[in-house]
């Protein structure tokens, strides 16, 4: 397995937008949420097992998991949202280590969510965090996903909390800017990296 960068970030903090950029840097991504939804696919057992604890009711017509009705079910019950989470972590941490072990060299980067809550972090080799301050990722995620500013804030506060995920970080880029800071940012964090992974070979 090459040397591995954890991307993490809370929501509307420009992780996606990141992890394109080192994407577009030629960079293989290997993306945590890209790896839960293949395990929730119709005809997989993962939602079929979904299926059988909550009921017909979390399928749409089509037979595919109904990511709303879901995602309103756990997060008014903690126990649920549990079951859940010891449901898929180990698979897409199978998913997760499968897609790292075909990754091109020098280096990859894992982006994940729930880098810093679910453990995934210790998986790599750096780790860093995409910060931004609340009332950004507030203004970004009620205009990109059409959500109340009260859905926002349930969402940043179900994840770590700001202070946590910095206290995991080796780098931090504070992303309260435009897109093309970001990039330049994120440049100078691949050339970081390449030297470093260069180094481990």
């Amino acid at each position: 397995m090459s040397f591995v960068v954890g991307l993490g970030g809370g929501i509307g903090s420009g992780k996606t937008a990141a992890s394109d950029r080192f994407e577009a840097l030629g960079v293989t991504v290997v993306d945590a949420d890209i790896a839960s939804r293949t395990l929730v696919e119709k005809g997989r057992p993962a939602l079929q097992n979904i299926t059988k604890h909550f009921g017909k009711k979390i399928l749409t017509d089509e037979g595919e998991l109904d990511r709303a009705e879901l995602r309103q079910r756990i997060f008014t019950n903690p126990e649920e949202k549990q079951w859940l989470e010891n449901l898929l972590h180990p698979l897409i941490g199978e998913e997760i280590n499968r897609e790292l072990a075909n990754a091109n060299p020098p280096y990859s980067i894992l982006v994940s969510p729930l880098l810093v809550e679910s453990g995934q972090a210790q998986r790599c080799d750096r780790v860093l965090i995409i910060d931004a301050e609340e009332s950004e990722q507030l203004s970004r995620t009620t205009v990109r996903d059409n959500n109340t500013p009260e859905q926002v804030m349930g969402i940043i506060k179900s994840q770590a909390s700001r202070e946590t995920r910095l206290a995991a970080a080796d780098d931090v880029i504070l992303n309260n800017g435009t897109l093309e800071e970001l990039h330049s940012a994120v440049d100078q964090q691949h050339t970081l990296y390449l030297e470093m992974a260069l180094k481990n070979t």
